[in-house]
């Protein structure tokens, strides 16, 4: 964010100076400018028949109904049309596209630093520049100018090779030129400040009206029904026999449609949509705009740009540009009307002027030309500056496909077929985890401070370096786990997990706390001065090893040679309990947990297409009638689950939901918040927790995978013996109150030993140095346990019935066609993920999850490759092939494994040393 605030202070600097050098190109004052008004010969503002009433009968029920006309809207009646969803209506309160959608810019960039973004935005172009034309006979208006990525510097450059470098896995054609060579294909450019560019030729711009005419006639002809002049008033949300909200009408001025399921699709106006069900739909409203220049001689046929340095994009519009980016301090849109359509808002200067220089420095030409019109108008933008998607936690049958951050026409291809499946199917084909609304906390969604916070940062960034270590510093210090002061005395600099503060890594030299947001200055904030927290993640923006590389490798080492503490208690920790609870139990987890208590198993939960929802522990407890945190009451059966706290959302909404479909009666405690988890790892853990612990902790006493109440430090705990870094240790679940107690016992007991507080950067390193998963890195829901290596989670041996069990051993059965595979690199050299990976000479996959092993003092990388024949992906493939990792546009000559490239035998964590 270093490089965001030095922006700031740049373009405040050069204002003066703008109104100077800009004479020409921003010529007219406010009230001079020539008209508000998109830049498309066509829109459908004017088209189609006109009047107050609805422009179809509405229908008394419909198996969907999707509320929104604009590009997702559209795509996702479209889908749903085409995968055989007949009965399914659009309602648009005005005309299609008259909300956001039509004043788009429009714009099509193929290469994102994530593969399924890469998937969607692929899809989305199959449809507007094949697909739809073939289907309809209407031209969506798609054109393939090219796309051009400007780097000003040497890490701007090494991102975009990082994008390269993974576009080569899904065949996307791109090139890094020279600035003489960017010269040569865009005359009119100022390449004197270029470091390089990355070019992706088959980019280009997409229509509003002439893609969303065009899905409309495809859907409608397959049997879907599209209504505009019909505003949603309400929703009628009913409740089941088993206590749970479900969606059961949509109601209009004009008429109720029954229906148990309804797609959000509603734009800047989703937030209100989601109130009627009771829904918290956590976006903003702000004003986004670009201008429109007269004609250029010489730009015709030039691809579109991207300065992401100058926070600038310049698109081709015919013989003009558009030209627009994302400012510091863009306009919040606070009172959002329920009858603005096809509205446009006064261009606020002050605000847009930043862009200015940027633009003219990189095409100079347009300090001579003119401005045709100004468009500024709404978009609805979120805390992550990703997409809301899928089911709401709080009511079932309740979608979103809204706050797309700009990026409505770009990804709604993609994302529209990704919903329509998740509604037939009840779930995405491709991993959705990051649009998926149940990333976020529930806590969170509903808060207006996190979410203007972050919403603001997250756009003021957007054109910002993506550094693997990077960490926000807006919506911070809303969860706090209670060794937070604590550990914040001791140096810990914290990172920001589902809203939780939890440890990263020990700052050696003294106390990084996050302050509250300033906003970069903006709205009349003052921004902090000597900000340390700030500083030390300016340190780490870098594609090479980051500044604090050695103090994590002290981390690991003093783990891996005598002993570490691991504050865990931001984890979600759940009880599973009641009549039902063993039955729930069985189909929930792929593993056989019907074992006495005492038990710790390591188990994943799958949807049914055998895709990993989840990997956790899951320890069988005994009933009892006094109830506390660490033994609830109950009676039947009864499980501790303990589950990484940054999906925790998703795993409680997975298990609920679960439960509900399969009418279970059991009931689901959350104890996040009232236990925290201090984890102690090393060769000394044992010696150390005698110390603390009023238990024997020997091999016999206390074998590997089991868990007994016990007094720590004279505080009743629950101790697990279990390990995510590949060594002895035993995890200690505590009383919220009792914690800092048993850490100080534990600390003082350990200063002999040479203990020290150790963060989840260190975690990160240790446990892929182990092959230890990490969910949505290496297990994500489009990955089985067979392909990810787990099959010894699954109960395939016993005839117990699992959610997914029909599909893990249909896939057995056919053989593995993808497999996850470690790769070590003996260079140093860092790698974080996506990079390519090649198998003599062919690409066969990408890197999900990359570290540095300090124990073996190699890069490792794990990624899922297949077989370029179509063959299985046998251990013999995986032997016989040579490796190289490609990173930046650079091969690394790597070796792949079969087993763990540390401790293979699995000796340490049963304490054999």
């Amino acid at each position: 964010m270093a490089s965001l605030r030095r922006g700031v202070r740049v373009a405040s600097s050069l204002r003066p100076l703008l109104s100077r050098r800009t004479v020409r190109f921003f010529s007219h004052a406010p009230s001079q400018t020539s008209e508000k008004n998109v830049p498309y010969q066509k829109t459908l503002k004017e088209s189609g028949p006109q009047g107050k009433g609805p422009t179809q009968p509405l229908p008394a029920s419909a198996d969907v109904v999707v509320v929104g006309g604009g590009s997702v809207g559209c795509q996702t009646v479209y889908h749903l049309a085409k995968i055989g969803v007949t009965n399914v209506v659009l309602l648009e309160r005005d005309r299609l596209t008259s909300g956001t959608t039509w004043h788009t810019a429009g714009l099509l960039w193929q290469l994102r630093p994530s593969d399924v973004e890469v998937e969607l935005l692929a899809h989305t172009r199959d449809v507007v520049s094949r697909d739809l034309e073939q289907e309809t006979g209407l031209h969506t208006g798609w054109i393939q100018n090219g796309g051009l990525f400007i780097a000003s510097n040497k890490q701007r450059l090494d991102e975009y090779k990082r994008l390269m470098s993974l576009g080569k896995v899904y065949g996307v054609e791109s090139y890094v030129l020279s600035p003489g060579e960017t010269k040569s294909l865009y005359p009119l450019m100022n390449v004197d400040d270029l470091y390089g560019t990355l070019y992706v030729p088959k980019d280009g711009t997409m229509d509003p009206a002439g893609t969303c005419t065009s899905l409309a006639r495809a859907a409608t002809a397959r049997g879907a029904l599209i209504i505009e002049n019909c505003p949603v008033t309400g929703v009628e949300v009913r409740t089941d026999d088993l206590g749970v909200r479900r969606v059961a009408a949509v109601v209009t001025s004009h008429g109720t449609i029954q229906t148990s399921c309804m797609v959000n699709c509603a734009g800047v106006w989703a937030q209100a949509l989601g109130k009627m069900a009771g829904v918290n739909v956590p976006l903003v409203a702000m004003h986004h705009a670009y201008v429109v220049t007269e004609r250029i001689e010489g730009i015709q046929n030039m691809p579109n740009v991207r300065d992401h340095d100058a926070s600038v994009y310049l698109r081709l519009q015919g013989d003009a540009l558009s030209v627009g980016g994302y400012e510091s301090n863009p306009v919040f849109w606070e009172e959002v009307p329920d009858d603005f359509a096809f509205g446009l808002f006064d261009l606020d200067w002050d605000v847009f002027t930043q862009h200015i220089e940027g633009a003219v420095n990189r095409v100079p030409v347009l300090e001579r030309t003119g401005i045709k019109s100004t468009v500024c108008g709404p978009e609805s933008f979120t805390a992550d500056h990703k997409p809301l998607m899928g089911e709401a936690p709080e009511v079932r049958g309740f979608f979103l496909g809204c706050g797309f951050n700009s990026a409505g026409m770009m990804l709604g291809g993609g994302c529209g077929k990704e919903l329509a499946h998740w509604i037939v199917h009840g779930r995405p084909e491709k991993d959705m985890y990051g649009y998926d609304i149940r990333r976020f906390h529930h806590s969170l969604t509903g808060n207006s401070r996190w979410l203007r916070e972050r919403s603001h940062e997250s756009y003021a960034k957007n054109y910002s370096v993506v550094f693997p270590c990077d960490e926000p510093l807006a919506g911070r210090n809303m969860r706090k786990d209670p060794l937070h002061k604590e550990l914040l005395q001791q140096g810990c600099v914290f990172q920001e997990r589902h809203g939780w503060e939890r440890p990263g890594w020990f700052n050696p030299r003294g106390k990084a706390q996050v302050l509250d947001y300033d906003y970069y200055g903006a709205y009349g904030h003052k921004p902090h001065e000597d900000y340390a927290y700030n500083q030390l993640l300016s340190d780490e923006y870098t594609f090479d090893f980051p500044a604090h590389h050695k103090v994590i490798r002290n981390e690991c080492l003093t783990c891996r040679n005598a002993v570490a503490v691991f504050d865990m208690s931001y984890f979600g920790k759940f009880y599973l309990v009641g009549p039902e609870a063993g039955k729930a139990a069985n189909w929930l987890f792929t593993a056989d947990v019907s074992k006495p208590p005492g038990t710790t198993v390591y188990t994943c939960m799958l949807n049914d297409r055998g895709g990993v929802e989840s990997d956790l522990t899951v320890s069988p407890i005994a009933p009892g009638s006094h109830d506390s945190a660490l033994a609830p009451a109950f009676e039947g059966d009864g499980y501790y689950l303990a589950i990484g706290g940054a999906v925790a959302q998703q795993n409680w909404s997975h298990i609920t939901k679960t439960l509900q479909d399969k009418k279970l009666q059991c009931q689901l405690i959350d104890q996040s918040e009232e236990l925290g988890m201090i984890s102690i790892q090393g060769p000394s853990s044992r010696s150390i927790l005698q110390e603390v612990l009023d238990s024997d902790l020997s091999n016999e006493a206390f074998p590997f995978s089991t868990h007994k109440l016990v007094k720590a430090a004279g505080c009743m705990v629950r101790a697990m013996r279990l390990s995510f870094v590949g060594e002895m240790g035993w995890e200690l679940h505590v009383p919220r109150e009792h914690c800092v107690r048993v850490y100080r016992s534990v600390m003082k007991a350990g200063a002999k030993y040479g203990i020290t507080n150790a963060g989840y950067r260190a975690i990160d390193s240790l446990s892929i140095e182990k092959g230890y998963r990490h969910w949505h890195a290496d297990l994500r829901p489009d990955d089985t346990p067979l392909e990810a290596g787990l099959t010894f989670t699954c109960k395939l041996k016993t005839d117990i019935p699992f959610l997914g069990r029909e599909a893990i051993e249909a896939q057995k059965t056919a053989g593995i066609f993808r497999r996850l595979v470690c790769f070590t690199v003996d260079e140093k050299v860092p790698m974080f993920g996506l990079e390519a990976i090649w198998r003599n000479g062919k690409v066969i996959g990408h890197i999900r999850r990359a570290d540095f092993g300090h124990a073996i003092n190699k890069t490792i990388a794990y990624g899922y490759i297949w077989n370029p024949e179509g063959e299985p992906v046998t251990t013999e493939f995986v032997k016989k092939g040579e490796y190289f990792l490609e990173r930046m546009g650079v091969p690394y000559l790597a070796k792949a494994h079969i087993k763990s490239p540390f401790d293979p035998e699995n000796k340490r964590v049963r304490g054999i040393y």
